[in-house]
């Protein structure tokens, strides 16, 4: 800078400092002379802590209970396609519409509280829970159609054919709940007080077995939802959705997803009116019934969507070789568990535990579809060997990646190995924390567990076949005492708590192997 520019430039320095000191001081003081430090506006400051997004880790996806837990589908194998729109971070958040809660005493005349019990006070609110419960489902689903559904069709954002396969039955749902409001509604008295429900749940829950479509057809839904996602019309239609104060700061999903938590829900709602309701009052029976209906309906549904799932990704396995095939693999009926892994080489792998077969995948896109590429061998869960290894025990690969990776990538490991004959495997997993991995841990020993059971089962029920007539030939299979009872017992036993079978096992096998000699020193 020129000498003689030195002075204009202190000038320039000191009057915009002025400016700056003038934006934060109060009017009293606006006389005094301006300072030459820079102070910046208090409301510029931003809390560290605010701009830190939560970390999730990727739950462990478990579909013995399906219907228990939201399904979720993230692949986060697959990163992002889509970087976050500008629009989306210059909008200012929306005044979100919440709904409040609401309580009986609250909604009718208080007075009545003086006349009834506190237990009869409670039962009222459990039923106006129910019943507030049917109006809110309503809503949300009339929203769902109004909000998503019918923009989506008429502005072309997705076929109809799309979006009869992400929506499903829905519009079906709709007047099914309708119904229930209704009834319940009829017999209120002008109070508000409810006298008598059991004898409705009983006549109105069997209407909920069209629930099983519905159910079946969330994961298909779902993947095809995610796929959709990375268009660029859809992304930008649900994120304005999701902005907008009618969607509660709830995306598409989880409208989607409300019917079904609905459902697992009613049980709780039945047993709570059941708790407050008196022994001698008409409604006990009635509602003990309305439970047995519904825990029989869930459990219905939930292996039907089960088979469903467990259909899904079999459908979608990629096999390099056709040595790959397993029949242990198109037999199955189930998934206990399968989500994202990583081996000591950190490559991220899609592990799925049926009910007697490990399959390790590779996520991969086919077709413009998420499909799951054999990694190697299937394992058989029976000659599964399953190792829980200490943290820093797996050195991961690489001398120099190793050397110079930090404590969180040695943690949470723990290995399968498999070795029949000429063919082994070993594979040291990595699970994102402890809790998944102790999932894992578990879900892959009730499966060895279970598969030990059927295996000594299925050689019992083998050994009946031999027993001879006494004019020394072989029994047919369906005269055979002994053979129905092994039968019997093993479907009662493996359908026990995990912790039992390996001694009821036992038991069954001595059991069976003493009547077993009898029979044939009788037949001799």
């Amino acid at each position: 800078m020129v000498a003689k520019d030195y002075p204009f430039y202190l000038s320039v320095k000191r009057a915009n400092c002025a400016l700056e000191v003038q934006t934060v001081t109060s009017p009293a003081k606006e006389t005094e002379e301006p300072s030459n430090k820079r102070v910046k506006p208090l409301s510029r400051v931003t809390s560290l802590a605010s701009l830190i997004a939560p970390v999730r880790a990727t739950p462990l996806k478990r579909f013995s209970q399906t219907l228990q837990r939201s399904i979720s589908f993230r692949s986060d194998s697959r990163p992002d396609l889509l970087s976050p729109r500008p629009w989306s971070r210059n909008v200012p958040p929306a005044n979100t519409k919440r709904r409040d809660s609401k309580l009986w005493s609250e909604t009718f005349d208080v007075c009545v509280n003086h006349m009834l019990t506190s237990k009869e006070i409670k039962r009222q609110e459990a039923i106006f829970e129910l019943s507030q419960g049917e109006e809110d489902l309503i809503e949300d689903l009339k929203l769902a159609k109004k909000a998503y559904h019918d923009p989506m069709l008429k502005l072309s954002i997705m076929t109809e054919q799309e979006l009869n396969q992400i929506f499903g039955t829905l519009d079906s749902l709709i007047p099914l709940h309708e119904d229930l409001l209704r009834r319940l509604q009829e017999v209120r008295k002008p109070d508000g007080s409810t006298e008598h429900v059991g004898h409705i749940l009983v006549g109105w829950l069997p209407c909920l077995n069209s629930y099983d479509s519905y159910c079946s057809n969330q994961v298909a839904a779902k993947a095809l939802l995610d796929h959709k996602k990375q268009d660029h019309r859809v992304q930008d239609f649900l994120q304005r959705c999701l902005e907008s104060p009618f969607s509660r700061k709830l995306d598409l999903w989880n409208f989607l997803d409300i019917p079904r938590s609905r459902l697992v829900k009613y049980p709780l709602l039945l047993r709570e009116i059941l708790r407050h309701t008196p022994n001698d009052h008409p409604d006990q029976q009635h509602l003990e019934e309305a439970i047995n209906i519904i825990q029989g309906i869930v459990a219905e549904i939930n292996i039907k969507t089960g088979e469903s799932e467990c259909q899904y990704y079999k459908e979608r396995l990629i096999y390099l070789e056709e040595g790959q095939r397993d029949s242990l693999i198109d037999n199955s009926r189930a998934v206990c568990c399968h989500g994202e892994l990583k081996n000591n080489r950190g490559v991220k792998l899609h592990v799925f535990l049926f009910e007697e077969v490990l399959v390790i995948t590779r996520a991969i896109t086919h077709n413009d579809q998420l499909c799951y590429q054999l990694y190697r061998q299937p394992i058989p869960v029976r000659e599964l060997v399953l190792e829980d290894l200490q943290d820093g025990e797996v050195r991961l690969g690489g001398s120099i990646r190793g050397a110079f990776s930090n404590n969180e990538r040695i943690k949470n490991f723990f290995r399968v190995s498999f070795k029949n004959g000429s063919q082994s495997q070993t594979h040291s997993l990595q699970a994102n924390d402890s809790f998944n991995k102790q999932q894992w841990l578990n879900c892959i020993r009730q499966a060895k567990e279970k598969a030990t059971c059927a295996g000594r089962a299925g050689r019992l029920h083998s050994e009946a076949h031999f027993l001879l007539s006494p004019n020394g030939c072989r029994v047919p299979p369906g005269e055979s005492p002994l053979e129905q009872m092994d039968q019997s017992d093993c479907e009662s036993d493996c359908s026990m708590d995990t912790s039992e079978l390996g001694a009821d096992c036992e038991r069954m096998e001595q059991t069976n192997s003493c009547e077993n000699e009898k029979q044939i020193e009788t037949n001799v």
